[in-house]
């Protein structure tokens, strides 16, 4: 695996040094050989995303979701074992933890379950104290607080 030199970003970015640890983590960049459950990603709008994935053999009460911080989990359990002798069983119902890597401020809004697909909504809300403002800029001297001195 080719390794990059990430320290040039160091020097010109600010607060991303989580995506940085992300990217200079072996795990997140080596390919997943995990392929169950299969699963979309598609972008819905401009702040909106969701996740589909194939648990096909899973009631809604086998599946487990938690989000929490930067992490989507979805875990799938059989409650109940299978007495049936297959002569083939193509439709998995195998335990399975799936994760996500969530950005920063996605949040789930809902989730449905629907002919053996579960859909995740995510949504991005950015807090209005960290949307961009306009900055007003004075004029004359300032304290170290950037305050206006009265000029006397």
């Amino acid at each position: 695996m080719t390794n990059f030199n990430l320290a040039s970003l160091w020097r010109s970015t600010v607060g991303f040094d989580r995506l940085f640890d992300m990217l200079e983590d072996d795990t997140f960049l080596a390919p997943s050989h995990e392929n169950y459950p299969l699963y979309n990603i598609e972008r819905t709008g401009d702040d909106a995303y969701a996740v589909t994935l194939a648990v096909a053999g899973f009631a809604p009460n086998e599946l487990t979701l938690i989000a929490e911080q930067n992490l989507l989990t979805v875990e799938g359990q059989k409650t109940a074992k299978n007495e049936r002798h297959y002569l083939h069983q193509g439709i998995s119902a195998r335990a399975f933890r799936r994760q996500f890597t969530l950005a920063d401020y996605m949040k789930v809004s809902g989730a449905n379950y629907d002919n053996g697909l579960l859909r995740i909504e995510l949504v991005r809300e950015i807090p209005e104290a960290m949307k961009p403002r306009r900055i007003a800029i004075g004029i004359g001297p300032s304290d170290r607080d950037g305050k206006q001195l009265n000029a006397a």
